[in-house]
């Protein structure tokens, strides 16, 4: 058997790859012209595979993706091949977890708010200082400040896309005694959290949530699954926070939403358009924090990629199907 990975990988990446493959034969292609080469009598392949390296591969049974999203990998050529795909899930279901907590808590507590008025130097809580209880009547009477902080355990956290992310979300959620719903399309239940609803439910979700989170890959049923409708039907008082991908946003639409009030606020990592361009109005909207793309970042992100690699190229050397199997028609 034999792997060609292509573009080339590094000496001590490399090393691991052999000792994973055994006796299968690896060629780390160092151009295009090598790896259009080599395919041709190839068993499997790793890294960005196209429709010239598709064409030429005569008997091809794997590829490997190097990335977790596929909307960018995927071509009919692709789909339409017998070859069986996997890709890189399951290496940032913790990350983005906290990532989205951070968000939740920022809005919760109005940490986004306080980090500007630090900048300028001025003491003033959310709600303002007139409703300040003292030591002489202590907080008996809840006040203006005490309702412009949200208590968690009150609130409602929406999941949609129960998988690895949104399973880890609904889990740090739970944690803080918060309520949690969410929907997706295969998966029933977060084991010990909550059932899971069909995503003929989401307008359901939408109305029970006070914190609704994108936590689902963009695929053919999930492109612009967010619309005007869609805000419409979220609370007045509830935030949008989106760590899945842009493409399920409108971006016209939730910017019109938030400019009208439809939400309170959006914590966003993903955008339709990346960059967000710097003259786009998020960017002045002070509900709105704003992280460029980085929620699945971590120091262990690479050492999970190669984990995945090398267990996935060990099976396959075994006759065993690779871990991360995708359905190519789905994208995931």
């Amino acid at each position: 058997m034999k792997l060609v990975i292509f573009p080339a990988v590094e000496a001590a990446r490399l090393t691991r790859i052999h000792e994973a493959a055994g006796t299968m034969r690896v060629v780390n292609a160092r151009d295009s012209a090598e790896a259009l080469a080599e395919i041709a009598d190839a068993d499997a392949f790793f890294g960005k595979i196209t429709p010239a390296l598709i064409t030429a591969a005569q008997k091809l049974a794997w590829v490997q993706a190097p990335t977790a999203s596929l909307e960018h990998y995927l071509f009919p050529e692709l789909v339409e091949h017998p070859c069986v795909l996997s890709n890189m899930r399951g290496l940032f279901s913790d990350v983005i977890a906290d990532h989205v907590l951070g968000f939740v808590l920022c809005f919760a507590r109005n940490f986004h708010v306080y980090v500007q008025r630090q900048m300028r130097h001025r003491w003033e809580a959310v709600g303002g200082e007139a409703g300040r209880s003292d030591f002489v009547t202590g907080a008996g009477l809840a006040s203006a400040i005490d309702r412009g902080h949200r208590h968690l355990a009150d609130d409602t956290l929406g999941v949609v896309g129960a998988g690895a992310i949104g399973g880890e979300v609904a889990r740090r959620a739970h944690a803080l005694g918060m309520q949690v719903v969410a929907v997706d399309p295969s998966v029933a239940s977060v084991p010990d959290i909550c059932d899971v609803w069909p995503v003929s439910r989401l307008g359901d979700l939408l109305e029970a949530s006070d914190f609704v989170v994108i936590a689902a890959p963009h695929t053919p049923e999930t492109y612009k699954l967010f619309r005007r409708r869609e805000f419409e039907r979220m609370r007045r008082s509830a935030y949008l926070i989106n760590v899945g991908r842009g493409a399920i946003v409108d971006l016209a639409d939730l910017t019109d939403a938030l400019a009208e009030g439809l939400i309170a606020g959006a914590g966003l990592d993903v955008f339709e358009i990346e960059p967000l361009p710097a003259e786009h109005p998020l960017w002045q909207m002070p509900n709105v924090i704003i992280t460029p793309h980085v929620a699945g970042t971590s120091p262990r992100i690479a050492e999970r990629h190669t984990a995945v690699l090398l267990e996935n190229i060990r099976r396959f050397a075994a006759g065993e199907s690779p871990t991360t199997v995708v359905d190519k028609l789905r994208w995931y």
